[in-house]
């Protein structure tokens, strides 16, 4: 009796251990397993990214395309190449065979990479409908291989800082082998894999109303002739086959890109709609206007006017204006109001374009020649 008595103890030690070794080898098990995987994401291929994110899931409203370009696969190797972990803690439930593991994964800054695809999509948005004479800019940019592919340029071109995110990974045992572990395929998963990209891209405030409306400003900047022309509502001016005009044209959106910049001033924000008012600065028609005026008048007064004769008159006029754009560097500046709303995807500018273009352009949103063809010219001579 004494000696059971001796031996319980030593009996329940031995059981503690066993306990502990058996514990400590799944937990070994699991840790494989976990590693095993997230290795793979180091230097992914399509098929390992399948498994965890889909190629769709970043962009849901997307149209999907049957097949998509290798530019797509290389997007998830560019965000990867950083990637890192490192496993904080494992627990083992014998009973119900499962595990939870808590992890420490390295990404790249999703959140500023999210707001400059927004910005980059908007941006790409306005010149397709400036190009298509189309205002509408949910139309464009839609399909789910553009979308991957101004996400390439971005992973390309820019070099964006590691953040490290906290995050849980589940798996379950279907046997009693150590590889019948797997880990849970979840939606919290494939977005902590990813740095919460998901949840970002899918912010329609990723990109507040103050930054929505630069971009649009700033696209403004870039346009040629045939893309303000049909974004501002300027034809007048700017859409003309006319060689002569077309080279004022060609001066005028110079002149936009020389001198055209913005302040903001006021931002108001109320529920999904916001109000912007800002200072416009651009090139000073009434300036240019005055001069070509004033050096037109001299010239229509000169003998060397009444010999040119009419068409040389008409072609000087214009020869005239085209040097005074050229040469301008008066500028000026107007305050603009703007009213952004949120359609539940992002903010989109709600604004009378024409009426922006008038204010860029001012006085000469009607050519100063447009009334001066060959018979007026000559009749005013």
């Amino acid at each position: 009796m004494k000696i059971a008595k001796c031996l319980l103890p030593l009996l329940l030690a031995v059981l503690v251990i066993l306990g502990v070794g058996c514990s400590h080898v799944d937990k070994t098990d699991v840790e494989e397993v976990i590693t095993s995987e997230l290795d793979l994401l180091k230097n992914p291929d399509s098929e390992t990214i399948q498994k965890y994110i889909s190629y769709k899931e970043l962009f849901p409203d997307a149209t999907e395309e049957t097949k998509l370009s290798d530019d797509i696969k290389e997007v998830f190797s560019l965000f990867f190449q950083d990637f890192d972990y490192k496993i904080l803690n494992i627990d083992v439930d014998k009973e119900n065979k499962t595990a939870v593991a808590s992890v420490r994964l390295s990404t790249i800054d999703a959140q500023t990479l999210a707001k400059d695809f927004a910005a980059s999509l908007l941006n790409t948005e306005i010149l397709e409908a400036a190009k298509n004479n189309s205002q509408n800019t949910n139309e464009t940019a839609s399909s789910l291989e553009k979308r991957y592919v101004l996400l390439n340029q971005l992973l390309k071109d820019n070099k964006y800082k590691s953040v490290d995110n906290d995050c849980t990974i589940q798996l379950v045992n279907k046997g009693s082998e150590k590889d019948l572990w797997e880990i849970k395929r979840t939606y919290s998963l494939e977005n902590d894999l990813v740095g919460g990209l998901i949840t970002y891209l899918s912010d329609n405030d990723i990109l507040p109303p103050e930054d929505t409306l630069a971009v649009y400003l700033n696209t403004l900047k870039t346009m040629n002739e045939e893309e303000m022309s049909n974004y501002l509502g300027v034809e007048s001016i700017l859409n003309t086959s006319d060689t002569e005009k077309s080279a004022i044209a060609s001066a005028l959106v110079e002149q936009v890109h020389q001198n055209f910049n913005y302040e903001v001033t006021e931002v108001n924000i109320t529920g999904y709609t916001a109000d912007i008012k800002a200072e416009i600065t651009t090139f000073d028609s009434d300036a240019i206007l005055s001069a070509y005026e004033q050096e037109l008048e001299t010239y229509l007064n000169s003998p060397e006017a009444v010999i040119e004769g009419s068409q040389k008159r008409y072609e000087h006029a214009h020869e005239l204006l085209l040097s005074i754009i050229e040469s301008n560097t008066e500028v000026k500046t107007a305050q603009a109001d703007f009213h952004l709303v949120n359609n539940g995807a992002a903010w989109k500018l709600e604004d009378d374009n024409q009426e922006l273009g008038n204010a860029i352009f001012g006085t000469l949103s009607t050519t100063p020649t447009e009334s001066l063809d060959e018979n007026a010219v000559s009749e005013e001579s």
